[in-house]
């Protein structure tokens, strides 16, 4: 689907006006911006390189001559008078989360564009241990709302279908509409509502009643939900597709959805603070930057650009935040970067999120690995409900396990047998049996928490 595929269908704000039609001002900006997204996904990466250093320069000149932060800390790194090019924009200092957390006045601009709208405060949910707020102005919605309508379209959403919403915000209940941002634009159906803490066979007894055709949810909630339905045998006969944020998807989560509900997962890579990096690619499940709004480096330990196939630190720069600019913003994730996609667009790929630091499994040696436990064979060695894998030692796993009983001696020992098998290194597996795993603050959750990360880069 494609802007295209809209006509006929967008909202007219204008009396007798029906057809073609006459979008109010809001709604009508947002598809001039997906006009122009619909044709520069299809650029090469030099046209779009180019195209995002033009934006660069204007942001990085407001930010030297507004935000005391920059301009204090570029002393003698930045000349706002020379063209910028990727080496000289390389030489800019990181931006930590940290230094975000503690400069909060000196990173705010002391004069952002009028034309932009009033700056609102917006705040993570901490879920790093590091919560951080940050000032917005209406265009980072405007960007934000025209990336999402990008999303529904890659996946071809149908906006007259129903949609299911189980996560920490928002009302719950059922109301017309996908949200405030897509019905500005296009009417749409009815959309359902439920809270994330709702305990997991209620928000499954809930689906079954709903029957929609969209879920939108976290990943780890996507799992425990079709595993529960494969355990009851309840299909979700009219899902098309699980809508997914905030979390990692596992290659595990998409075959785990396949044979629940035959549904695809479809993902999109977010954070708070800076708005959408990647969507997930139509055609397959490797992500796409979105150069347009955001220039995303994946910087080695070195901090040099990594070459497709290697893993390393996600660092992003919004290039519409005026009211505070992130510039070379540390996001905390790690990323493995894809080749060009055959799809044919020429926004940078990644092909997987693999998480922060503390997602890495530590040997003593220092070597650092992404642990992949095989959970798609849980359900047929144990009555397992939820899992969390913690690394307390360099030779130690705990698993904590919420069972729907007690756990067999030969249970036990087929599930620690299965888990040794997919570890690089021996390790003791200690089974801890726990009431519940409860979600942090920001309603995230991790199958995987080394306590021995620290704040090293991957390996």
């Amino acid at each position: 689907m494609c802007v295209d595929d809209l006509t006929g269908r967008i909202s007219s704000a204008l009396s007798g006006i029906d057809w073609p039609a006459a979008p109010p001002p809001d709604a009508a900006q947002a598809l001039a911006l997906q006009f122009q997204l619909g044709l520069s996904e299809w650029y090469d990466g030099a046209s779009l390189a180019a195209l995002q250093f033009r934006q660069l320069e204007v942001l990085l000149r407001h930010a030297h001559a507004t935000v005391p932060y920059y301009r204090e800390r570029w002393h003698g790194l930045y000349d706002p008078s020379a063209s910028l090019d990727a080496a000289r924009f390389a030489r800019l200092p990181l931006l930590t989360r940290s230094a975000l957390q503690q400069q909060f006045g000196a990173l705010t601009s002391s004069a952002p564009p009028t034309a932009h709208g009033a700056p609102s405060e917006t705040r993570s949910s901490g879920s790093t241990g590091t919560p951080v707020r940050v000032l917005k102005t209406p265009v980072s919605q405007l960007v934000w709302q025209a990336v999402m309508l990008r999303e529904h379209l890659w996946h071809r959403r149908d906006f007259g279908a129903k949609l299911a919403v189980i996560r920490r915000v928002g009302e719950p209940g059922e109301r017309a509409g996908w949200g405030e941002y897509i019905g500005g634009i296009i009417p749409a159906g009815r959309a359902a509502a439920l809270p994330i803490s709702v305990e997991i066979g209620r928000q499954l007894d809930w689906l079954a009643a709903q029957q929609p055709d969209y879920l939108l949810t976290y990943p780890t909630n996507a799992a425990g939900l079709a595993r529960r339905s494969i355990e009851r045998g309840v299909r979700l006969a009219g899902l098309r597709q699980v809508m997914t944020i905030g979390e990692i998807v596992t290659p595990e989560l998409r075959a785990l959805c396949r044979d629940a509900w035959d549904a695809p997962v479809k993902d999109a890579y977010s954070a708070q603070e800076t708005g959408y990096l990647a969507l997930q690619c139509p055609d397959r499940d490797a992500y796409h930057v979105q150069s347009e709004t955001v220039l995303v480096e994946v910087l080695d330990r070195r901090g040099n650009p990594c070459a497709p196939g290697e893993t390393g630190l996600v660092v992003v720069t919004p290039l519409h935040a005026f009211a505070m600019p992130l510039v070379r913003y540390v996001v905390g994730d790690y990323a493995r970067v894809g080749a060009l996609c055959p799809c044919g667009r020429g926004l940078p790929v990644l092909e997987r999120i693999m998480g922060r630091t503390r997602n890495t499994l530590v040997l003593a040696n220092g070597e650092r690995y992404w642990p992949y436990f095989g959970t798609h064979r849980f359900v047929d060695l144990a009555p397992i409900l939820q899992h969390q894998f913690v690394q307390t030692g360099y030779d130690v796993i705990e698993a904590r396990l919420v069972t729907a009983r007690p756990l067999t001696g030969a249970e036990e020992d087929d599930f620690v047998q299965h888990v040794r098998s997919c570890l690089p290194a021996p390790f003791e597996i200690r089974i801890r049996l726990v009431p519940g795993i409860p979600r942090d603050p920001g309603s995230k959750y991790e199958d995987f928490v080394s306590e021995l990360a620290g704040a090293g880069g991957a390996g």
